[in-house]
């Protein structure tokens, strides 16, 4: 008797395990009566559609008016993206009882945070950051003296940090306060590669900006979608919820969007200028050969009730394809990335402060490569070669003190004066 007494409750538990074990991979009967399509009658998915569609319209909107508003508001809404991103994932892998006895600790992790920010922007930035003070004497020599010593501010920042690190190692926490350090640098190392590629792309344009990141947020809407009403076949493991069906649709969607969203945003010069200060007026620029609409008459067997007799298209539109080609294929692996380490650490969201989307980070993860991509396309496709006078100008202004522009200027002008006496 004592022995069936011991063994019911353990069986008993043995059940309840292989309940709940079972619980997670049996298909819920109400999808079994759709045939195993998805839950038409499921409520709670349906609740969940509607907050992410409504997270989605209010996200956009923001979007829309903070690129209404120009390059330096775009920056600003990268960097509070970064902040956001850093802090979901510092949160991450910190453990209440280790960061107790650690004071201070935290507020190290936001050191190498601020630093790197002010190397990476310091970079970006500087150039642009000349340009706007270049008829202000005193801010102009501020400025460049600033910069000339950037570098070592910067490292001299992280030195200290390091210190401050190696002098707060404690006995029986070595572990995990290294294993915070690597996490810290592997956080420095996604955010700001990714956010570097990203602010470069506004200073070429607002439109090497906002049409990559345009293409994933429609690739991942029509993904949705597709999926939602038509998804049958799982994509790949590491994300259960992605389906062929929504990864075809939204591909064919996305490329047909980047053809004909090329087409309107590449008419606004707004938008296709690129930015050489730090200013926020309207901009105003030759377009281009790139976006200068080029005329192409159909052919005779299109039907005569046809409205058009010829269409304009603007070369741009044929590098777009390309860039939704990407976004469609290559950068949801971006996604695909983020849930297997979501899966690594046994989390559904990195964080909650988008409804019905998860945190930040679940936003960014196809963005990320996205930026890179769009950054890489446009230097190496785009982009002319050759020495431009903008560039020497740059050069100019960034090395020379502004005693050697005033040597160099009056050098340039007697040798042009001698070349204009031998003609």
């Amino acid at each position: 008797m004592q022995k069936e007494n011991n063994t019911a409750p353990s069986s008993a538990a043995t059940s309840r395990v292989r309940h709940r074990k079972r619980s997670n991979e049996v298909v819920p009967e109400s999808s079994k009566a759709n045939g195993g399509n998805l839950l038409v009658d499921d409520r709670n998915k349906y609740k969940s559609m509607w907050i992410r569609a409504y997270s989605t319209v209010w996200m956009i909107g923001g979007f829309a008016l903070i690129v209404f508003m120009g390059h330096l508001y775009i920056t600003a809404m990268v960097v509070v993206i970064q902040i956001y991103m850093a802090k979901e994932l510092f949160n991450l892998l910190r453990k209440a009882h280790e960061d107790r006895h650690l004071p201070g600790f935290r507020l190290l992790n936001w050191h190498f945070f601020f630093t790197a920010m002010l190397f990476v922007y310091g970079r970006l930035l500087s150039q642009p950051l000349v340009n706007t003070v270049t008829s202000d004497k005193f801010l102009y020599q501020l400025v460049s003296s600033l910069i000339k010593y950037h570098m070592a501010s910067c490292y001299f920042l992280y030195i200290a940090g390091f210190m401050w690190f190696i002098l707060t190692l404690k006995k029986k926490m070595y572990k995990y306060q290294f294993g915070q350090y690597a996490w810290t640098h592997m956080i420095l190392i996604v955010v700001f590669t990714q956010s570097s590629f990203t602010v470069a792309n506004i200073f070429e344009g607002i439109f090497w900006f906002l049409l990559p990141a345009s293409l994933i947020v429609i690739n991942d809407i029509f993904a949705y979608i597709f999926g939602f009403f038509f998804g049958r076949t799982p994509l790949i493991k590491l994300s259960p919820k992605k389906t062929w069906e929504g990864f075809i649709g939204a591909s064919v969607t996305t490329i047909i969007s980047a053809f004909v969203l090329a087409n309107i945003l590449g008419r606004f010069q707004w938008l296709t200028c690129p930015r050489k200060d730090l200013s926020t007026g309207w901009l105003q620029c030759d377009p281009g050969p790139l976006f200068k609409p080029e005329y192409y008459i159909l052919p005779g067997w299109i039907p005569r009730w046809f409205p058009w007799k010829e269409i304009s298209i603007l070369p741009v539109q044929w590098h777009a394809l390309c860039l939704g080609l990407f976004a469609s294929i290559i950068a949801p692996f971006g996604g695909f990335f983020a849930s297997g380490f979501k899966r690594a650490f046994k989390i559904k969201d990195f964080g909650d402060s988008i409804p019905g989307h998860g945190g930040i980070t679940d936003r960014m993860d196809c963005q990320m490569v996205m930026a890179v991509f769009a950054y890489i396309y446009h230097q190496s496709f785009i982009m002319r070669e050759g020495i431009s006078v903008e560039m020497i100008l740059d050069l100019i202004l960034t090395n020379l003190t502004y005693e050697e522009q005033q040597t160099l200027l009056l050098k340039l002008g007697q040798i042009l004066q001698e070349r204009l006496e031998h003609f």
